[in-house]
């Protein structure tokens, strides 16, 4: 039970009304249990899930399972347009997602034994209820009533029907969301520009990046990787243990956007006599995310080196020829490697290894000139940096605009967007 709620009672307009979940329901029920083996994508009803519910408390259309039903089942657990559904078990961060049903749909859809079907009494609009459950007040007092374990998190009935939820007359209801829909619909194709804007940035440099080694010139020259390397080579997978004050280890998880992220490294205790000098990381060496699914293929150079570390299995080193290449354009290059092994399937979703073979006979082009080479990487670097300017304006212009709905919305729950009192 909430003991004490976030939404201030004295600063409601006087003709609102604070009221408790339980009293303004009509019904509700939690939905049909079927396990992952009686769901198909070729069976007959969808089955609403939490996956169907948005973050942002919208219905996902696009990732529907199938189950197959009794009739009697289907009469009980068909959602209708405006039945509100109210995720009760999950992780902790999912519990609580909900949303309004509202669907074109015109064949049954049920809903899943997590989900809580909810239908309002006629006093309360559908539409200003699931604002509601967006707004600050009622999703800091639904954190408080959150409770299980580190992986199943739950709210249920018990605590949920005293949640506080403050409600104007009706009229005041309808008028709220007009002008909610409104302001949403403009900060919605705001944020929909925007983020337009950031994927246009990126994919800029992916064809600009693109157009330098797809359009070389004849004095480029196309090797594999086994003939213009000193060291191919996997990391190590000693026996160690983990410790504050040990070595730092890198695994696939620090390879992320092209940059080697140290927060996610490991540090062990280890012999350094167990491990293989070549598996330490030299500057200029590329790393190669060589196993897992979502990791496989992915790149970066070590461009900076002020800390030993050493690679384990799940990374290939590769080291170029320094005499072949200037340093900051083999990374570039490696780069353009990983978006062809991307794009032919290898390290594709399913695929769990690249071997040392395979990454061997990875092509690299490049400019026989080292002066070439490095005004081409200049180039590169200037380009990307500009774009990851970009790249924060527009990312940040996004996250403003998501603080512009939580303002708004905070403002129409406490009475401020109606002329009525």
């Amino acid at each position: 039970m909430i003991k004490e709620s976030t939404i201030e009672k004295t600063s409601l307009p006087v003709s609102w009304e604070m009221k408790i979940f339980d009293d303004v329901i009509n019904f509700s029920q939690i939905g049909l249990v079927r396990n992952n083996k009686e769901q198909s994508l070729e069976y007959t009803y969808r089955y609403l899930k939490m996956n169907n519910i948005n973050n942002d408390n919208g219905l996902n259309e696009d990732s529907f399972k199938f189950v197959n039903a009794a009739s009697e089942e289907v009469k009980k657990y068909q959602l209708l347009n405006d039945d509100f559904l109210f995720n009760t078990r999950n992780s902790f961060e999912l519990v609580g997602k909900n949303c309004l049903y509202k669907s074109d749909y015109t064949k049954p859809t049920l809903f899943n034994n997590n989900i809580l079907r909810v239908r309002f009494k006629d006093f309360l609009f559908p539409e200003f209820a699931a604002y509601a459950f967006s707004s600050k007040a009622i999703i800091d007092n639904l954190e408080k009533i959150k409770s299980g374990t580190t992986n199943v998190v739950g709210i249920y009935y018990k605590s949920l029907k005293y949640l506080e939820i403050p409600i104007p007359p009706l009229p005041q209801q309808k008028q709220i969301v007009a002008i909610l829909d409104k302001a949403f619909a403009a900060i919605d194709t705001a944020k929909a520009n925007a983020e337009q804007n950031l994927q246009n940035a990126k994919e800029l440099f992916e064809s600009y990046l693109q157009n330098i080694f797809e359009n070389k010139g004849d004095d480029w020259e196309n090797k594999p990787l086994s003939e213009v390397c000193d060291l191919i080579k996997r990391g190590s997978q000693p026996k160690y243990t983990e410790s504050e004050a040990g070595e730092i280890v890198l695994n696939q998880k620090c390879i992320r956007d092209h940059k080697i992220n140290l927060s996610v490294a490991r540090k062990h205790n280890t012999n350094k006599k167990t491990i293989n000098k070549e598996r330490y990381i030299q500057l200029g060496d590329g790393l190669i995310n060589s196993t897992g699914t979502g990791t496989l293929g992915r790149v970066a150079q070590v461009r900076e080196l002020n800390f030993s570390a050493f690679v384990d299995t799940h990374i290939t080193i590769v080291r170029p020829k320094k005499e072949l290449f200037y340093l900051d354009f083999f990374g570039w290059a490696l780069i353009y490697i990983e978006k062809i092994v991307q794009k032919s399937g290898e390290g594709a979703s399913g695929q769990t290894e690249l071997s040392r073979k395979v990454v061997e006979k990875f092509i690299i082009s490049f400019p026989n000139e080292m002066k070439q080479q490095q005004q081409t990487a200049e180039k590169l670097d200037n380009l990307s940096l500009e774009i990851k300017k970009l790249e924060a304006i527009y990312t940040q212009k996004i996250a403003d605009l998501e603080e512009m709905k939580k303002a708004i919305l905070e403002k129409a729950f406490k009475g401020e967007l109606t002329s009525a009192a």
